[in-house]
């Protein structure tokens, strides 16, 4: 049986999810043009993220520009994420663009700018030179080939090759068993960031984040403009993890290089960790990386993608993310509509509700939390369509959405920031509206815009959550249910 939050009102405006989790799509050549970005909202994106390592700034620009096109004619808030490159470490050149490492063979990363070969390559890092010691190792290539350090010197770094075969030119490199004396944001960093706050993008992603100090400095250099959503892809921001949590706005669990510098099986348990701390602060929690990467070439996923997907959306993800299978692959919105069809699927199974609270999110002990608590209370008990949520800065949404509550929530705000960051969180559908100055106010606009997004019939029952006086930020104090009684799209606006 469907309930009545899953049916369009015959005056919905803009798209309504019947899902809670979150589609963050990646745009590049195979569908940054205004017509493909159309066709993955109506799939089922919410957010698009903007790869600051590949393209420029116009390229970008024109991207973005096609985003909040769609955006309008669509009529849904859509969040834009330009994420980093980062500190990312490589090798230097070849003299034949690649050699060969035999398994045992020595071979040394030195500074030596002269193309490498056999038995040796320039490491362009001078900052890995003197951290180094006997017994740690190199990974290259998303650890297709591992180095193990044997004579770590000032110049120059004598390894053998425990697991060889072919390097090329400019390869990655990560360094697993050490923290690297590396800036949080590289200068190319600094002008994507700053690219990013001028294009006016809702959210930023930090990449390769191993100190609580990484996030602190890229707060510094936002100057409060966008959101910052560090990404967990080293074992160092494993360790700091509730201190990166707080001072981010948002966590992305980037499997990627996780997956490479960890063991296989060391990544499922540190992502639901991961998911779990973060829902304890009320925070985003995104699971990227490699979720339907057979989507590139193929028009379907394998079953264990199918599973990865299902299992992040069981853990209470906010937002699952597509990478090349919607920014180079061939089948980018059959990708979307894929992910999307796995979400619906596992929310409706009737042990969703069980597991996703698996993990305990207890309020603190302030009214704000203990009213959103309630929230959830009251929708796991009655029949409600809805919870209303009227912010300006967007906490209030994100309290009740971290009790995972049972009803989909509408979130009312006058800041279009807030809306389009709303995009990426579990279980809202943000729509900016005028701000409220009485409790009448509230009450009425409240029941209009659930009528009007399909929230509900007459007689359909509702909680609102506000705070009085209204327009202050933080003053959550206020909850109330309220019935339809069908005829408030009559009322004046």
């Amino acid at each position: 049986m469907v309930s009545t939050h899953q049916r369009r009102s015959p005056h919905h405006r803009g798209i309504k999810r019947t899902r809670k989790v979150k589609i963050l799509a990646t745009l590049g050549p195979a569908s940054r043009d205004r017509e493909t970005i159309a066709k993955l909202l109506k799939a089922g994106a919410d957010a698009f993220r903007v790869n600051m390592s590949h393209g420029d700034h116009e390229t970008h620009r024109e991207t973005i520009a096609n985003i909040r096109a769609v955006e309008k004619d669509l009529g849904r808030p859509v969040a834009v994420l330009c994420d980093l490159q980062g500190p990312k470490l490589r090798v230097g050149a070849f003299k034949e663009g690649k050699a060969f490492l035999r398994h045992g063979a020595h071979f040394t990363l030195d500074r030596d700018p002269t193309p490498g070969d056999d038995n040796r390559v320039c490491l362009p890092h001078p900052e890995l030179f003197g951290i180094l010691q006997n017994g740690q190792r190199l990974l290259i290539d998303d650890g297709k080939l591992r180095l193990v350090v044997i004579k770590p010197e000032a110049d120059k770094i004598l390894c053998t090759a425990e697991v060889g075969g072919t390097i090329s030119d400019r390869k990655g490199v990560n360094v697993p068993d050490a923290i690297v004396p590396v800036p949080a944001l590289t200068e190319k960093d600094r002008r994507d960031l700053a690219f990013a706050i001028k294009e006016g993008a809702d959210w930023v992603g930090l990449s390769f984040v191993q100190r609580p100090e990484d996030v602190a400095e890229a707060r510094r250099l936002m100057g409060g403009y966008g959101a910052l959503m560090a990404k967990i892809e080293k074992p160092a921001a494993v360790e700091s993890l509730e201190e990166i949590i707080e001072l981010s706005d948002g966590i992305m669990v980037a499997r990627g290089d996780l997956g490479v510098e960890l063991l296989p099986e060391e990544v499922p348990p540190i992502q639901k960790h991961i998911i779990e701390k973060t829902r304890a602060h009320g925070k985003p929690v995104v699971v990227a990386t490699q979720m339907l990467e057979s989507m590139i070439t193929s028009p379907s996923p394998t079953r264990a993608e199918v599973s990865d997907v299902a299992n992040a959306v069981y853990d209470g993800a906010d937002a699952v993310m597509l990478s090349a299978e919607t920014a180079a692959g061939q089948w980018p919105v059959e990708a979307v509509t894929i992910m999307d069809r796995i979400a619906a699927k596992v929310e409706s199974d009737s042990t969703y509700r069980e597991r996703i609270h698996l993990a305990e999110t207890p309020p603190d002990a302030t009214t704000a939390d203990a009213l959103s608590a309630s929230c959830a209370t009251i929708a796991d008990t009655l029949p409600i369509e809805g919870i209303i949520i009227f912010t300006g800065s967007g906490i209030s949404a994100r309290r009740v959405a971290r009790e995972r509550p049972a009803a989909p929530m509408l979130v009312l705000t006058p800041s279009i920031k807030t809306a389009r960051r709303g995009a990426l969180l579990w279980g809202a559908h943000t729509v900016l509206t005028k701000d409220i100055g009485s409790f009448e106010e509230m009450i009425a606009k409240g029941k209009r815009m659930a009528l009007r997004h399909g929230f509900g019939t007459a007689g359909s029952r509702l909680v609102t959550l506000a705070g009085v006086p209204f327009g202050v930020p933080g003053s959550t104090n206020l909850l109330h249910v309220v019935t339809l009684s069908g005829n408030e799209l009559a009322s004046p606006k």
